[in-house]
């Protein structure tokens, strides 16, 4: 698995331009935030976005992040 240089999140607006949050999806197994790390894994999220899109009746941007920093490590 290559290392994370990126992470990608479907995003959208609540109350106003400062006001936003990563849009996600219930599944079987609980909430599914919609992030990835690479273009494979956003592509598959898309329809998803795309729905949640349709369901806010509000648009659904996808932004990428680039700047990495570690804040900690847990366990061993």
């Amino acid at each position: 698995m290559p290392r994370i240089e990126q992470m990608y999140a479907f995003v959208a607006e609540d109350s106003g331009p400062d006001d936003e949050g990563v849009i996600g999806t219930m599944t079987k197994n609980g909430w599914l935030p919609l992030v990835g790390a690479d273009m494979a894994r956003v592509n598959s999220l898309r329809p998803i976005a795309e729905a949640v899109a349709s369901q806010l009746g509000k648009p659904v941007k996808l932004l990428r992040f680039t700047n990495r920093e570690q804040l900690e490590s847990l366990g061993g």
